[in-house]
């Protein structure tokens, strides 16, 4: 079973691959884009977004958690001057895989991993639409007629004088 083990191996050992995804998250972000396999890129997306939110959160502490991953400090100036005010008002997603076919030598799938550069803009929200609580009346006693059957006719009459209403405005 394979339980709590997250993340991909890349036929690496951990030191290997950790190694691995520093040195390409250094070259991303001084390049802002990279062709990889589709697996390294999968991976790479996950260091690259959570040193994109470091560098948001913009303070000293976060600045050297930065510089554990990111081990060249003129990266990691850029990452936090230029790149990552950029994405200021996005709540994520900064990065886009393009997949590119595949390797000539290893049929491996290829993608382009790059920083997205188009304007976020938020969806407006979808209105809930409110429950409609319906009241339901308190048992009657045994010997006494329902009062429901007046209240259910009311809104059926509403209905009908509704409808012509509307067919007119569909005709015009």
């Amino acid at each position: 079973m394979r339980h709590n083990k997250s993340g991909r191996r890349l036929g690496r050992n951990s030191s290997h691959r950790k190694a691995m995804l520093r040195n390409m998250v250094t070259s991303f972000f001084e390049h802002e884009k990279i062709t990889t396999t589709d697996a390294r890129a999968k991976e790479l997306r996950k260091v690259a977004e959570r040193m994109i939110t470091l560098g948001k959160r913009g303070d000293l502490h976060a600045r050297r958690q930065a510089l554990q991953v990111i081990r060249d400090r003129k990266v990691v100036s850029k990452l936090f001057e230029q790149v990552a005010p950029r994405y200021q008002a996005r709540p994520g997603g900064y990065t886009r895989i393009v997949k590119l076919g595949f390797r000539a030598g290893d049929n491996a799938a290829l993608s382009l991993i790059e920083l997205v550069e188009e304007e976020f803009t938020p969806r407006p929200k979808k209105a809930a639409p409110a429950p409609e609580v319906e009241a339901k009346p308190a048992p009657a006693p045994a010997g006494e007629a329902p009062a429901e059957v007046a209240s259910e006719e009311a809104p059926a009459e509403e209905a009908a004088e509704e409808a012509p209403v509307e067919e007119k405005k569909e005709e015009e």
